[in-house]
């Protein structure tokens, strides 16, 4: 039986960066944070600092608590993103790259004698000792080999780090019975919930269900689809598209105060906007998220006529953030979230008959629109914040920077912008 994918995934990517790049955080424990107050959490660890039980998303006191020589350093995510090209490029010299995943995993399908188990180890081997000569002794993978991108993923995630390891569907479900549900790509928490509520606790059990069985525990065509990955089946991606668009932030403790914390909200809505012109969307719905001093979350939405202008956002968003001042009297904000949803692509819009008569109200917004879209080509052109709505207040990097969704890949233009 042949093989037909490897999934690389890079170990612990953006603490390994930080390694690459600064010699003295090497073979240390390391978390990457938002920002230097302990009243955060980890976006990533480093495997030193996985040894001591940190993990992302924990908050950074109580992985303190857990390994007092923890070092948090501020993300720099202009780096990942560059990093993260060097990876392909020097990938692509063995193999081309089929899929990126995320920032750190990608897909690369085999061929010809590529499919021989031996030829595709070899392949493999290649790949990791150019990444290591290439591009950076600390910058570690482990690569999968299978059937499937599902199988292969799974096998990249049978050794870390550095592992290289191949799953063949007629080793399954043996090859990874020790593993828990929520170790499966798909199956999050809540999956794992509704496979316990149905008698599943463990990989074997999940083995004896029927295609049909898992749809009705899945609710959906979704878990017929993950019988037949299970098993080695080749299945095209779904196709999704784009429901919503946004960014949030983590204030530093200088930042919080009310009447700054608004200039990081403008921020977030005017990146969010050039976001939104690129993809070609516009919006309908807006949602305004904070969370305040005491840890509460508090999220305000407004419906409007759909926009993607930086003079119609910006309006909407300070609506939303005046009444929330007003209602809940915040005293301090530590983290703010801009997000629009009720996304409709440009080449789906009918014109309507107020647009197709030439009313005024709709000749302003294509005006805004024409100016929005002119400040984008601006800023693209000379750099970030060339040309603003309004003045920005001193030190605004120290906010503003672009951050990576692992599952969203910056374009290096966005750090410039």
């Amino acid at each position: 039986m042949s093989l037909k994918w490897l999934y690389l995934d890079l170990n612990s990517y953006f603490a390994s960066v930080e390694q690459q790049l600064q010699p003295l955080l090497r073979h240390r424990p390391v978390a990457i944070v938002p920002s230097l107050t302990d009243s955060t959490s980890a976006i990533a660890a480093s495997y030193e600092a996985k040894a001591y039980g940190v993990k992302t998303g924990m908050k950074i006191y109580e992985a303190k608590l857990k390994c007092p020589d923890l070092i948090c350093v501020v993300g720099k995510h202009e780096n990942y993103v560059h990093y993260h090209h060097l990876i392909l490029n020097e990938i692509n010299k063995y193999i081309p790259i089929e899929k990126s995943y995320s920032i750190d995993e990608v897909a690369c399908k085999l061929l010809g004698s590529q499919t021989n188990e031996t030829n595709a180890l070899n392949l493999a081997k290649a790949i990791k000792l150019g990444l290591s000569k290439n591009i950076g002794k600390y910058l570690r993978c482990s690569i999968g080999l299978a059937e499937n991108v599902f199988l292969a993923k799974t096998a990249s995630n049978l050794e870390k780090p550095d592992g290289l390891q191949v799953i063949y569907a007629k080793d399954m479900p043996e090859r990874i019975a020790h593993f828990k549900l929520s170790d499966l790509t798909g199956i999050g928490k809540a999956m794992e919930h509704r496979l316990n509520k149905a008698g599943i606790f463990t990989i074997k059990q999940l083995f004896t269900l029927e295609p049909k069985h898992m749809r009705r525990i899945w609710g959906s065509v979704l878990g017929e689809r993950f019988w037949y990955l299970l098993r080695g089946y080749n299945l095209p991606d779904v196709q999704t598209s784009c429901s919503s668009l946004g960014h949030s932030h983590v204030l530093e403790p200088s930042w919080r105060p009310v009447v700054k914390a608004r200039h990081v909200m403008r921020k977030l809505l005017l990146k969010a906007a050039t976001r939104l012109r690129s993809k070609k969307y516009y919006t309908k719905h807006m949602i305004l998220g904070v969370r305040i001093e005491n840890g509460q979350k508090l999220k305000l939405e407004t419906s409007f006529y759909r926009s993607c202008d930086n003079v119609t956002l910006s309006r909407e968003a300070s609506k939303l953030w005046s009444a929330l001042v007003q209602i809940h009297k915040p005293r301090a904000i530590k983290k703010i979230s801009v997000t629009f949803d009720h996304l409709v692509a440009e080449d789906k819009i009918e014109n309507n008959f107020f647009e197709l008569s030439g009313d005024s109200s709709f000749k302003k917004q294509k005006t805004f629109e024409k100016l929005s879209l002119a400040m984008d080509g601006i800023n693209h052109k000379f750099g970030k914040d060339s040309i603003i709505m309004g003045g920005l207040p001193e030190q605004a990097e120290s906010f503003s920077g672009t951050k990576i969704a692992f599952t969203r890949i910056p374009d290096l233009q966005e750090f410039k912008n």
